[in-house]
């Protein structure tokens, strides 16, 4: 997404800090409880370094795309947050990133499942691909209900990256699909929503939005 294409240096707390209060005004606006979404601060481009800065102004989830990273990151501060895994779960990265987070928001392989098994996370969600993109990660949603049954670990909800779009308004029924799908299946998870388009997911049911740029700029 176009939110994390650049890094983000010497970031200032205070304007982190209003930051998230504009977005928990954002949200507020769409008609939600800003205390029922989560704000999970993406740290792709954001350097362990940096991650203090967050914690100062009020972070209190984080969410890394890359195995690796993650792991780096978390070794050196651990302490200051809860920590999820947001990017594309890879089954040779199954064993390193399930023991180290809360929570992963990308399951969407029949290889990662057999892996979980083995090296089993404490909760997980399932992507899907709602828009049915071609060449797009993402469980389908006639086939949702049987991944769920295989899974071998709790599955808590879902996320879903719906097609980029110039309008927000464009990933409304995508965000409404995903919420009928956790419906359908009694989760209550609802991981969707990046600075693009936060507050049209969280009006349509998001309990976690995914933010970059809007929180460190």
């Amino acid at each position: 997404m176009a939110e994390l294409r650049r890094e983000f240096h010497d970031l200032d707390p205070a304007r982190i800090a209003a930051n998230l209060e504009r977005v928990r005004e954002a949200i507020a606006d769409g008609g939600r409880d800003p205390a029922s979404v989560e704000i999970c601060a993406a740290i792709k481009y954001v350097a362990a370094a940096e991650l203090p800065a967050l914690a100062e102004a009020g972070v209190t989830l984080v969410g890394e795309n890359r195995a690796q990273d993650l792991l780096a990151k978390r070794a050196e501060h651990a302490a200051l947050f809860d920590w999820d895994f947001i990017g594309a779960l890879q089954s040779r990265k199954v064993r390193d990133v399930a023991p180290a987070v809360r929570l992963i928001h990308s399951l969407s392989s029949e290889s990662a499942l057999a892996q979980l098994e083995r090296h089993p996370a404490p909760e997980v969600l399932v992507q899907v691909n709602v828009a049915g993109e071609e060449g797009k990660q993402g469980i389908a949603p006639e086939d949702l209900g049987e991944f769920i049954e295989a899974c071998p670990v709790p599955v808590g909800g879902l996320m879903t990256m719906p097609p980029f779009a110039e309008d927000p308004e464009a990933s409304r029924p995508h965000f409404a699909r995903l919420a009928e799908l956790a419906a359908e299946h009694g989760l209550a998870r609802l991981s969707m929503g990046t600075t693009q388009d936060y507050p049209v997911a969280a009006s349509e049911g998001a309990t976690i939005v995914r933010l970059g740029t809007v929180l460190y700029e």
